[in-house]
């Protein structure tokens, strides 16, 4: 989520989270993490890299699952510290929806195209290896008439899939089957809630320092029981010895 900063115009804000889901899939327990722009993410990183090995403590034996977009950066970290990736099932859905119009490019095919689209997301929700199918298929798609614009959202669908597929990123059915989240829904939610709704308002522009607080709070203030374990600290060892 990006925020307009006093002295750097637009720079992106980092939101992270971690969530507890129930052998049934059930989501029980989410602790959020905003952090202010920074180059290079070091401070995120180290706050994340502290929460993870907390709840890594507490719940040896879980099964740790990171679900992101498509950036690297973001694959750097969750591979060293998650058993399984998994790349962000509506992301995809973006991809799928730009390569529907190299499969039915005419706008009297629209029907058609969106039932393509419709039936493909239901292949890869369901069907085992869909993603290499699909793969196949827009591999194998030979119209030269396509204009640029879509032959370049179909070679960058291309791209995208067969990069995910390669550190079998896009194994869906399993996931679904195993009763596992299959998207970063959560994530998107608190750029929303964490970021947008405070730290985007009309005319806002933030230092550096001001991003910082607000963000914490708000991250305090949304995981659940968070607020009260940090009061709880306060009182116990004061303030110096409290991190965000």
């Amino acid at each position: 989520a990006y925020i307009l900063m006093a002295n750097e115009g637009y720079r992106e804000a980092m939101v992270g989270n971690l969530s507890l889901y129930d052998c049934n899939g059930e989501r029980q327990h989410t602790l959020y993490l905003g952090e202010a722009p920074e180059h290079g993410k070091a401070c995120f990183k180290e706050r994340f890299k502290r929460e993870i090995k907390r709840i890594k403590a507490r719940y040896p034996d879980a099964l740790y699952l990171g679900i992101a977009d498509g950036a690297k950066d973001n694959w750097t970290f969750l591979e060293s510290h998650t058993k399984q990736q998994l790349v962000d099932f509506y992301h995809v859905t973006e991809y799928l929806a730009k390569a529907a119009y190299a499969v039915y490019p005419k706008k009297k095919t629209q029907a058609k195209r969106k039932q393509w689209l419709s039936e493909r997301c239901s292949q890869l929700k369901h069907e085992k290896n869909a993603a290499q199918t699909i793969l196949d298929e827009l591999q194998a798609l030979t119209d030269t008439r396509l204009t640029k614009s879509i032959k370049d959202d179909l070679a960058a669908t291309i791209t995208y899939f067969s990069n995910n597929i390669t550190k079998d990123r896009m194994n869906y059915a399993h996931h679904i089957e195993e009763k596992l989240p299959i998207g970063s829904g959560v994530t998107e939610a608190a750029c929303k809630t964490l970021v947008k709704q405070r730290l985007c308002g009309s005319g806002m522009r933030w230092k550096n320092k001001g991003a910082k607080v607000v963000l914490s709070l708000r991250a305090l203030v949304q995981t659940t029981n968070r607020w009260q374990q940090f009061w709880d600290k306060i009182i116990q060892f004061g303030v110096e010895h409290q991190t965000a």
